[in-house]
């Protein structure tokens, strides 16, 4: 018999789940067609119904494309904004050219690590932590692979102010992260980073996006739900995320999930 499972790692999107003000509204569903509005008995027994969504890349559970964030108005590799921004969108590095991310992850857990349920409202996650959880959870990062970040801020999920003031990852531990050579890293906070939080090395405020989507290329999941894997202590496990071909565009609604066993 296999032991084979597959985990659910996209929160549920809802008209009040947590976001950001610039990133609202975040999701919006209006039923267009009703199953009243298309039944017609003389004309048989079935009927149809259909709706409108309506919502930003970068609400719920989504992926960053690396046109998402620019450094002097210079995007990943050198591309210049003024190149390529127009009205349509990103004519590079949309959302579009981000491959299925199909591969090996693993999970570090945080909290567990600290003896705590979840971290502090602002908590920043150094370096020293990260690596202490590699280290704790006996694993091993490697290059092509996914990082998944649990701060157990997830719990606060219907508490949209005490979620959005959640923790976040340090930027010496963003660039290590990238020094593994991952090609994504994800976590169960809105941000990644510790939003609102001025960096004085990198001289702005979410210095992650800057190192990760900027300078490094490395895609970033957020909002992600990882207390399944958590409380199961599934550390290691094949990742599948696939963003929709949303041409130009700066994210992507995502339903990422994790495989374990075989």
């Amino acid at each position: 018999m296999s032991d084979r499972h597959i985990y659910d790692l996209e929160q549920p999107r809802t008209t009040d789940m947590p976001v950001i003000d610039s990133h609202k509204p975040g999701y919006y569903y209006a039923l267009h067609r009703r199953h009243s509005d298309t039944y017609n008995p003389d004309q048989g027994v079935r009927s149809s119904a259909s709706g409108m969504i309506v919502c930003m890349e970068h609400a719920g559970t989504h992926i960053d494309a690396l046109c998402h964030q620019a450094e002097h108005l210079t995007l990943c590799g050198g591309v210049s904004v003024a190149e390529v921004e127009k009205n349509g969108g990103f004519r590079k590095h949309g959302i579009e050219e981000v491959p299925p991310i199909v591969g090996p992850a693993v999970l570090l857990d945080v909290p567990r690590l600290l003896g705590v349920e979840k971290l502090d409202l602002g908590y920043l996650i150094s370096l020293d932590e990260i690596q202490a959880c590699v280290r704790d959870q006996n694993l091993t990062i490697e290059p092509g692979s996914t990082v998944l970040v649990r701060t157990g801020n997830a719990l606060r999920w219907d508490d949209e102010a005490a979620y959005l003031a959640g923790p976040g990852v340090s930027a010496a531990a963003s660039e290590w992260l990238a020094d593994q050579g991952v090609i994504a890293v994800g976590a169960d906070t809105m941000a990644w980073d510790v939003i609102g939080r001025y960096d004085e090395e990198y001289k702005c405020e979410l210095p992650g996006h800057l190192i990760l989507l900027v300078r490094r290329g490395v895609y970033i999941i957020e909002n992600m739900d990882l207390e399944s894997l958590a409380s199961d202590r599934q550390w290691s496990f094949e990742f599948v995320c696939l963003p929709l071909k949303f041409v130009g565009a700066t994210g992507s609604p995502v339903r990422p999930i994790a495989i374990t066993g075989s």
